[in-house]
C-alpha cells in the first residue's frame, strides 16, 4: 500500500514537473504585438473552484523557467518577481491576464500561465512575436550622373530599424529590376543594433544605362512582416542625369522669324543632342571655306542682301557631324520720280513713276492726302484739284516691318481767272453780284463801284477749294453803276467789270409804296366800322336786361320777353 503524500509535497512536485503537464486540448497560442505597444496575454485557462494561486513564467533558451508574476486567489494580492528587464512593465489582472508595457524585441519568448490547486497544476503556453515597422526606404549615395553603356553604381537603398529584417526590391519605371550579368547587379546587406536588436537593411544597385533611361524614375521598396501580415513601403522616385555622346547636330536662327530683312541682327545657334551638350562648334559662312571656332552661337549684325546663302556648323572633333541652313535676307527698294516738292502750271503734263525692286513680289499703294487711290496718278493736263501730297508705299507682306515710302508734294499754279454773275432779289430792291475767281496761289479780290449807290452788307467770301472761290456783294443802285472785280496773285492781276441798271428797281419801289398806303387806309376803315357795331350791340343789351328783372315771377311773360328780345336783336 502506497504511503500518503502531504499537500505541500504534492505542490512542490507539481511545480517541478509543470513544464511537462499541459491541459489536454491547449496548444500553442501566439500573440503578435507592435514594437512599443502593450503586449496582452490572456491566461486561456478556466479558473478552478479550489484555485490557490496563479503564476506567470517565461522560458530561457536553455528551457529553464523564470517566474515573473504571482497572484493569490485567497489573499487577492499580486507580487512581481525581481526580474530587471520587466521591472515596472508588468500588470496581472484578476482573470490572470498578463500585460507587458512598451514591447521590446527581447519580449519575443514563450510565456506560460500556471493555475495551481492543492492537487494539480494547469498550464497554458503563449508565444509572443514582436514586430517593428521599418523606416521609409530612401535612395542614398546617388550617382551624380550615369553614362550610357557603362555598368555604374546607381545608389544605395536603405531602410532602418525593422524587426524582423525586411527585403529590398529595386524598380525602374515601376518594373522590378532583376540581377542580370553585365546589366544589373544587386548587393544586399543587413545589420542589427546590439542594443535594440533592430535591423538596418541596405541594397546597392549597379546599373548599365541607355538613352531610354532618360527621365526614367527609379525607386526601391522594403517588404516586411507586421502584426497583421506582410506590407511594403516605397521610397521616393529618383531621376538620374544620363550622359550620352552627341549623335546629331542641329542649327537654328535666333530669334526665330518667318523672314529676315536687311538691317536685322541674326544669331546662329548650333546644338548637339548629347548630354552634356557640346560647348564649342565650327561655323562656316557662305563663300568662306575656313570655319570659325565659337561657342554654340555666332552672331551677324546689320545683315545685307549679300548675306543670303547656306550656313553650316559642326562638332570640333567630328567635322562630318554637321548641320546646315539656308538664310534669305529680304530687301526692298523704292524709287519715286519725281519726288519732294514739285511746282507745275495748270494744264502741264507730269509723268510720275514709282519703281520697286525687292527680293519677292511686293504690294504697292498710292495715297493722296491720306486717302487711298484706286490707281497710280497720271497727269496729262494738270488741274488745281490735282495738287496735294502723294505717297507711294510698298511692303513685303511676309516680312514684318519691311516697308518703304516716298512722297511727292505737287503744287499747281495758275494766273487768276474771273467770271462775274448777277442775281436780282425777287422784290427787285437789291441785286447780288458774284465774282468767281480761279487761280493759285490764292488771288486777293478787290471790289470798286462807279456811280451812285450803297453797299447793303459787307463783302462775303466762300471757302477756297481746289483753286477756286468767290466773293459777293449786295447793292441797291439808285442809278446805273459799274462794278469792277480785280483778282491778283504772285503771277498776274486780272480785272473784270459788270454794269448794273437802276430802272427796274425804281418802278418796283414806287409800286410797293402805293401798295403799303392802300393797306394802311383799309385797315383804319375796318377798325371804324367794327367800333360802331359794338356800340349798338351794347345799347340793346342793357334795355332787354331791365324788362327781365321786372317780370321774373311770371314764366309766360318771361318767355314772351325773351321772344321780343330776340326779335329786337334781329
Amino acid at each position: 500500500m502506497a504511503s500518503k503524500v502531504s499537500p505541500s509535497c504534492r505542490l512542490v512536485f507539481c511545480l517541478l514537473i509543470s513544464a511537462a503537464v499541459l491541459r489536454p486540448g491547449l496548444g500553442w497560442y501566439t500573440v503578435n504585438s507592435a514594437y512599443g505597444d502593450t503586449i496582452v496575454m490572456p491566461c486561456r485557462l478556466d479558473v478552478p473552484q479550489n484555485l490557490m494561486f496563479g503564476k506567470w513564467k517565461y522560458e530561457k533558451p536553455d528551457g529553464s523557467p523564470v517566474f515573473i508574476a504571482f497572484r493569490s486567489s485567497t489573499k487577492k494580492s499580486v507580487q512581481y518577481d525581481d526580474v530587471p528587464e520587466y521591472k515596472d512593465r508588468l500588470s496581472l489582472s484578476e482573470n490572470y491576464t498578463l500585460s507587458i508595457a512598451n514591447a521590446k524585441i527581447s519580449d519575443e519568448k514563450r510565456f506560460v500561465c500556471m493555475l495551481v490547486t492543492e492537487d494539480n497544476v494547469f498550464e497554458a503556453p503563449t508565444l509572443v512575436k514582436v514586430f517593428k515597422q521599418p523606416s521609409k526606404p530612401e535612395i542614398v549615395n546617388k550617382a551624380p550622373f550615369l553614362e550610357t553603356d557603362q555598368l555604374k553604381k546607381l545608389g544605395d537603398c536603405i531602410s532602418r530599424d525593422s524587426y524582423p529584417d525586411g527585403n529590398i526590391t529595386w524598380y525602374r519605371n515601376g518594373k522590378v529590376l532583376q540581377p542580370m550579368e553585365g546589366e544589373v547587379a544587386i548587393l544586399f546587406k543587413k545589420e542589427i543594433d546590439p542594443g535594440t536588436q533592430l535591423y538596418t537593411v541596405t541594397s546597392s544597385l549597379e546599373y548599365k544605362t541607355t538613352r531610354s533611361d532618360i527621365q526614367m524614375p527609379f525607386t526601391c521598396s522594403v517588404t516586411y512582416y507586421g502584426p497583421s501580415g506582410q506590407k511594403t513601403i516605397y521610397s521616393e522616385q529618383e531621376i538620374f542625369d544620363i550622359y550620352y555622346p552627341t549623335e546629331q547636330v542641329t542649327i537654328q536662327v535666333l530669334p526665330p522669324k518667318t523672314a529676315i530683312k536687311e538691317g536685322d541682327n541674326i544669331t546662329l545657334q548650333c546644338l548637339g543632342n548629347g548630354n552634356p551638350p557640346p560647348e564649342e562648334f565650327m561655323f562656316y559662312l557662305p563663300g568662306q571655306p575656313e570655319g570659325i571656332r565659337s561657342s554654340n552661337t555666332y552672331t551677324l549684325t546689320d545683315v545685307r542682301r549679300n548675306a543670303t546663302g547656306d550656313y553650316k556648323c559642326s562638332l570640333i572633333d567630328k567635322r562630318n557631324m554637321a548641320a546646315s541652313t539656308t538664310i534669305t535676307v529680304h530687301y526692298l527698294d523704292l524709287s519715286l520720280n519725281p519726288s519732294g516738292e514739285v511746282t507745275k502750271q495748270i494744264g502741264d503734263t507730269l509723268p510720275v513713276s514709282c519703281t520697286i525692286s525687292a527680293s519677292r513680289n511686293a504690294t504697292v499703294v498710292w495715297m493722296k492726302d491720306n486717302i487711298r487711290l484706286r490707281s497710280s496718278p497720271s497727269f496729262s493736263s494738270l488741274h488745281y484739284q490735282d495738287a496735294g501730297n502723294y505717297v507711294c508705299e510698298t511692303a513685303l507682306q511676309e516680312v514684318e516691318g519691311l516697308k518703304k515710302r516716298e512722297s511727292l508734294t505737287l503744287i499747281v499754279e495758275g494766273k487768276p481767272q474771273i467770271k462775274m454773275t448777277k442775281k436780282t432779289d425777287p422784290s427787285g430792291l437789291s441785286k447780288t453780284i458774284i465774282c468767281h475767281v480761279e487761280g493759285f496761289p490764292k488771288p486777293a479780290i478787290q471790289w470798286t463801284i462807279t456811280g451812285s449807290g450803297s453797299v447793303i452788307n459787307q463783302t462775303e467770301e466762300s471757302p477756297y477749294i481746289n483753286g477756286r472761290y468767290y466773293s459777293k456783294i449786295i447793292i441797291s443802285p439808285e442809278e446805273n453803276v459799274t462794278l469792277t472785280c480785280a483778282a491778283e496773285n504772285q503771277l498776274e492781276r486780272t480785272v473784270n467789270s459788270l454794269n448794273v441798271s437802276a430802272n427796274e428797281n425804281r418802278e418796283k419801289v414806287n409800286d410797293q409804296a402805293k401798295l403799303i398806303v392802300g393797306i394802311v387806309v383799309g385797315l383804319l376803315l375796318a377798325a371804324l366800322v367794327a367800333g360802331v357795331v359794338y356800340w349798338l350791340y351794347m345799347k340793346k343789351s342793357k334795355t332787354a336786361s331791365k324788362h327781365v328783372n321786372k317780370d321774373l315771377g311770371n314764366m309766360e311773360e318771361n318767355k314772351k320777353l325773351e321772344e321780343n328780345n330776340h326779335k329786337t336783336e334781329a
